[in-house]
């Protein structure tokens, strides 16, 4: 009689989800799924809304990555005005998207994923947390939470506050980068650089003990996607779509985000609420395809700054052609912290930071416009269909989870096959697997978190329904 083991829910990521793990008749995996279990509905209640409120609503999705939403949605509103914005508003939405990169991986690196690998895979659940990390290296938690400060920092200098800035609009921004605002975050950048050091040197120490996660946590040949500048540097707010396969070779490129519907499918599991999008030319079974830190260092020839295109270097050593390991994804997001710190120095010295032409105006001059960005988590479309009046017709989101989720499941099945022998349900064997899904630091529209230990139930079902074993952690 065949089983399945159920994780619900998966703890520390933004949101909630649980896992499902197939057993057959001898206690082997034969499969696994992730599934989102929250329904949000963002596509459907925003028809009939102005394209110009989009800014507005959309980053209302999540409390962890606004930014990304309100500067996708800018770009599609851009779209739909059929508008070049003035070079300073695009370079200020540039330099707010580089603190959300900071913010957003400083929390996934030092607040959800390394109380893992540096308190113990076997440590108990109640210690094994952000608490647990203050209190056995309290200076490393407090450089992780003020790393996190100093990339919250650049989106309030530039927005007026750290979540949900109505500040990117079709057609520009609200406002310029002050003075003052730019002495701040100049002041801030030296030890923000130190705590990113640390915390490199720190990885490549724990790549060192942990050579077994590095081959089973969701390491497979996959496709990769991401936005890369035309000469192939690391984008993460312009350039165009390019696909790699497993060997680094580049099988699309230069793929305009507005034509995305070419070489995007999507497809729905009925078990869960995220969509599942795939590389339409192979289909789904062999489309699948990673988004993300991971991909985007995977894609670009260079980074185009010099400390992160060494610590480029020194990544790729840990693949043949691609980065396969999705454990490498924490090693990917410091390496991507690094290239914004040097981005962000670089652009202080820019005088059009502070320019007063930010915006430009025009009325509905596209019935579609589309705005890409590369938020944290991976590349993020905002696809808005409207009429005559601006009024939505038509919202298409694909959020970076979604086209990840596909390779989660390949990877919970590849820790569960691993780690799991019989129908034995240990507290190690479960954090693994919920360890393969912080990898990708999924992003489940929403923030909720809990402190201390989190209530997890597991069941045992057979295929008729009856439920035959369990077990409850309160």
């Amino acid at each position: 009689m065949s089983k399945r083991i159920i994780i619900d829910p998966v703890t520390r990521i933004e949101g909630h989800a649980k896992i499902s793990v197939y057993l057959d008749d001898a206690g082997n995996v034969t499969d696994a799924e992730f599934h989102v279990v929250e329904f949000r509905g963002f596509e459907k209640f925003c028809e009939g809304r102005s394209y110009s409120e989009m800014p507005g609503i959309t980053p209302r999705i999540c409390g962890i990555c606004p930014v990304s939403h309100l500067l996708a949605s800018a770009k599609a509103g851009d779209a739909i005005m059929a508008v070049k914005i003035p070079p300073a508003a695009d370079k200020l939405r540039r330099l707010m998207n580089l603190g959300q990169i900071v913010q957003s991986h400083a929390l996934s690196f030092f607040h959800l994923s390394a109380p893992d690998f540096l308190l113990g895979w076997d440590s108990p659940a109640e210690k094994r947390n952000v608490f647990g990390l203050i209190a056995s290296n309290t200076d490393l938690a407090r450089a992780g939470i003020r790393l996190r400060q100093f990339g919250q920092e650049v989106i309030e200098v530039l927005g007026g506050k750290k979540i949900h800035p109505a500040w990117a609009v079709p057609g520009g921004v609200r406002s310029a980068l002050s003075q003052e605002g730019a002495a701040r975050i100049r002041a801030w950048l030296p030890e923000a650089h130190a705590t990113t050091r640390v915390a490199l040197d720190l990885f490549k120490g724990v790549l060192s003990t942990h050579e077994r996660e590095a081959q089973l946590y969701g390491n497979f040949p996959s496709l990769y996607m991401g936005l890369v500048a035309p000469d192939g540097t690391w984008e993460h707010h312009g350039g165009k779509l390019r696909f790699t396969d497993s060997s680094g070779s580049i099988i699309a490129d230069q793929i305009d985000p507005a034509d995305y519907r070419t070489v995007i499918g999507e497809c729905v599991q009925e078990s869960s609420y995220l969509k599942s999008p795939y590389y339409l030319p192979l289909g789904k079974d062999d489309g699948v395809y990673r988004v993300g830190p991971l991909a985007r260092l995977n894609l670009c020839a260079r980074m185009g700054v010099p400390l992160a295109d060494e610590e480029l270097k020194v990544f790729r050593t840990h693949g043949h052609g691609s980065v396969t390991s999705s454990f490498l994804y924490h090693y990917a997001r410091l390496v991507e912290i690094l290239a914004s710190l040097e981005y962000i120095e670089r652009a202080l010295d820019d005088p059009d930071l502070f320019s007063t032409d930010l915006r430009a105006d025009a009325g509905i001059n596209s019935l579609r416009g589309v705005g890409a960005s590369e938020a944290p988590r991976g590349t993020l479309f905002h696809d808005y269909t409207v009429d005559r009046d601006g009024k939505l017709q038509k919202v298409n989101l694909i959020v970076a989870t979604g086209q990840n989720n596909l390779a989660m499941n390949r990877t919970v099945a590849q820790i569960a096959r691993h780690f799991l022998k019989g129908t034995e349900i240990t507290e190690p064997m479960l954090n693994r697997i919920e360890h393969g899904i912080r990898c990708y630091d999924p992003c489940l529209s929403c923030s909720t978190h809990a402190a201390g230990r989190m209530a997890l139930h597991l069941r045992l079902v057979a295929p008729g329904g009856d439920v035959v074993g369990e077990a409850v952690r309160d």
